[in-house]
């Protein structure tokens, strides 16, 4: 993994970063409380021996995290050896209002965004704002200027909202096409992934996707998340996960993840992006057993 500057004296874009990888990446939510906001801190300390490449910060439906989720990317990116990576929502948001998130990022040294449409209202409501589409708002980004990398979300399962395979990854590869990288959905097979690159490829779309692996930490967690994301629940694992106790449950958690990661690796990803829930023990583990550290 490589943490070289840029030619300007900052860190690494992130789009050169995988073109380096493979690279080891985590996700982080901005904590709601100052309990949330101390466990953080702690897991972000504890997984500085790791040498991530770089991490992403999530946000929330709405923009109901903006300013935590702003904050939290400013902070990270300017304490740690590596880049930030805000994600960016186009649902009930202005033009305006994310073109000066957008000027603020880069006067605070931020140039890495995951833009994506976002989740519409649970309610059924209008999502409102000026944009529908994750496309649209790569392009909002691309206009800030050349010093940003843009990443956008991919599927390996196919969207939740997708009805054709076909048009699903027409539509994907056409994302990719005007991005610099994707990250993945969290899925539990490795030919999910697979079949996704092959199907982006016949497309003549061969942009670097990073596989998302959540490990299984918490089966019902990610069972309901699961459920809304479409992904599906590796249930056998589930049920290993549940029988087992104490350091064995790591264990197998652990083992689980690593295994799928060395797949991923294997068949050519070009990097791996695990969703840590803000906790460090599995990443440390899973790192250590990869050689990414």
């Amino acid at each position: 993994m490589s943490d070289a500057p840029a030619p300007d004296g900052s860190s690494a874009r992130i789009a050169d970063l995988i073109a380096d990888g493979p690279t080891l990446s985590v996700e982080f939510f901005p904590p709601k409380t100052d309990e949330g906001a101390e466990q953080l801190d702690r897991t972000v300390d504890e997984l500085d021996p790791v040498g991530l490449s770089f991490v992403s910060v999530t946000y929330g439906a709405g923009g109901s995290t903006r300013d935590r989720t702003r904050d939290l990317v400013v902070r990270l990116n300017a304490e740690r050896d590596y880049p930030a990576m805000a994600h960016l929502t186009c649902v009930g948001s202005t033009r305006a209002e994310l073109a000066a998130l957008l000027d603020d990022y880069d006067a605070n040294g931020v140039h890495d965004i995951l833009a994506l449409a976002g989740d519409p209202p649970v309610d059924g409501s209008p999502a409102g704002g000026d944009f529908t589409y994750a496309l649209e708002l790569v392009e909002l980004v691309r206009g800030r200027g050349s010093q940003f990398s843009v990443g956008v979300a991919a599927h390996p399962e196919l969207h939740p909202r997708s009805t054709d395979r076909a048009a699903d990854r027409d539509h994907l590869a056409e994302k990719l096409r005007a991005a610099d990288f994707g990250v993945t959905q969290f899925f539990f097979d490795p030919a999910d992934f697979t079949t996704m690159v092959d199907e982006l490829a016949e497309r003549g779309c061969t942009t670097p996707v990073l596989p998302g692996v959540m490990p299984l930490s918490n089966p019902a967690g990610v069972e309901r998340m699961a459920a809304m994301s479409g992904a599906t629940f590796p249930a056998d694992l589930a049920a290993r996960v549940e029988a087992a106790e104490g350091a064995d449950r790591d264990r197998v958690v652990v083992d689980a993840t690593v295994e799928l990661c060395r797949t991923l690796l294997d068949a050519g990803a070009p990097g791996i992006h695990l969703y840590c829930l803000n906790r460090s023990p599995i990443v440390l583990a899973v790192a250590e057993a990869l050689g990414l550290r």
